[in-house]
């Protein structure tokens, strides 16, 4: 259905695009889906939060930001995908769908993100790449079930102490910030799977070999004088990581993209559908 939409809006003037997504979801896709991306939106079409058995929910590449308070209705969703908008701030709305795991909140213009962020206790994956943050917000923190953290593409420095707390962290990525020192918080989270530094500017990287769980650890593009130790087996991608060819940053980053999908697949399942009464 989403593909279907975003072929026809293209040829539709700004103005009355609204118009004609509303127009076209009259009831609960089967699939308990709704995608919204590349619309035009403005204004998110409310009659969408009467589908409150919705799972569902992409509204990437659209104009938005701002969500209206009825959002808060759907009480089932467990993907949002708000990237490539225009929110300054993060609504509030967002923080009382308790059931997400998964929120992509990517490509805005947000500088930080609100405390009440935290009673999402669900959240297994976190994009908040390409914004606008300077540090990493402590609430992150907080989601004491997250795997998967994207925050490359801001102006982080550095990262919080805190950031240990998160023991089901897997992976991190941090590429294209200001970071000029390896974190030190994350010589101490055992438990990472994945570390990606790329485009930074570090400029000395501290052995890893202790962390055993490490699989990949990227640090391309780096002004650094030294590899990062790491134990047998780790991928390193970057300079002087092995004598033979390493892969290229890009296809390490889309080989794990590749496994976070397929376990975004394992999300929990729901009941079926009540009947509608024709």
């Amino acid at each position: 259905m989403g593909n279907t939409i975003r072929a026809f809006v293209a040829f539709i003037p700004a103005d009355r695009c609204q118009n004609y997504v509303a127009r076209d979801l009259r009831e609960m896709p089967l699939d308990r889906m709704v995608d919204l991306s590349g619309s035009q939106l403005r204004r998110f079409p409310v009659h969408v939060c009467s589908f409150q058995e919705l799972v569902k929910l992409y509204l990437s590449d659209n104009r938005l930001n701002s969500l209206p308070p009825e959002l808060g209705q759907l009480q089932n969703l467990q993907i949002l995908a708000l990237d490539f908008n225009n929110f300054k701030a993060l609504p509030q709305v967002v923080c009382t769908l308790k059931q997400l795991c998964i929120l992509y909140l990517g490509n805005n213009k947000l500088c930080d993100l609100p405390r009440e962020l935290s009673l999402l206790q669900n959240l297994r994956t976190l994009w908040v790449e390409a914004n606008y943050l300077t540090k990493l917000p402590e609430v992150v923190c907080e989601l004491s079930l997250l795997k998967t953290l994207h925050a490359g593409s801001n102006a982080l420095r550095l990262l919080p102490g805190q950031l240990q707390r998160l023991r089901e962290l897997r992976t991190i990525w941090l590429s294209g910030n200001l970071l000029t020192d390896f974190p030190p918080v994350l010589l101490h989270m055992p438990f990472l799977e994945i570390i990606d530094v790329d485009r930074n500017s570090i400029r000395y990287f501290p052995s890893l070999a202790h962390l055993s769980s490490l699989k990949l650890v990227i640090y391309d593009h780096n002004p650094c004088r030294n590899a990062p130790k790491v134990a047998k087996g780790v991928r390193r991608v970057g300079r002087w990581a092995e004598e033979t060819p390493e892969p290229d940053p890009r296809k390490a980053r889309r080989y794990a993209l590749a496994r976070e999908e397929s376990q975004e697949a394992q999300l929990p399942a729901l009941p079926p559908l009540p009947p509608t009464n024709s």
